[in-house]
């Protein structure tokens, strides 16, 4: 999607197999639980969501940052395997324009897992927006050919493994 998008150019997969770590501690629930269907009806992509516990986002894979939406509401990793990764904070965030996040990172960064991507005020966003679950998605889901996903109440950001997966070829 992204590059179909911004004209990036493909990359050759170097691993066939990967995992996706947390991005957020928290909650870690099914996609089909988000309250909008862009995201429970796999619109974007499938994955999971993370309800968080605080206002910290850490990449999810080792990869590099292919999209960062001005507001700094979402941004999207691409693994090393290819896949492309879709980190929204919050619903209805990006009517917030930017207010309560920053980021720490900017279009083209390579990445590790548990580097600092955005914090964000998690008070602030429960005021503001709709909600404070966090879908992440794979937006590619063309390229994978297994996926595993794991759901748990206390995932920690860069440390628990919430999805893991196969791409094919």
């Amino acid at each position: 999607m992204f590059k179909k998008l911004f004209g990036l150019k493909e990359e050759t997969t170097q691993v066939k197999e990967e995992g996706i770590f947390a991005p957020l501690s928290g909650k870690v629930v099914e996609l089909e639980n988000v309250p909008d269907p862009t995201f429970s009806q796999k619109m974007m992509g499938d994955g999971l969501a993370i309800e968080p516990t605080e206002g910290k986002v850490v990449s999810p894979v080792d990869g590099v940052i292919v999209q960062f939406f001005h507001t700094k509401h979402a941004i999207g990793v691409k693994s090393r395997a290819g896949a492309e990764i879709l980190i929204h904070v919050g619903l209805e965030t990006v009517a917030m324009n930017g207010e309560g996040f920053e980021g720490h990172v900017k279009e083209g960064d390579k990445v590790k897992v548990g580097d600092l991507l955005i914090t964000f005020d998690l008070a602030l966003i429960k005021e503001k927006a709709a909600s404070t679950i966090t879908p992440i998605v794979i937006t590619n889901g063309e390229i994978i050919d297994q996926m595993e996903k794991k759901t748990t109440n206390d995932a920690i950001k860069g440390e628990t493994e919430i999805i893991h997966f196969s791409v094919k070829g």
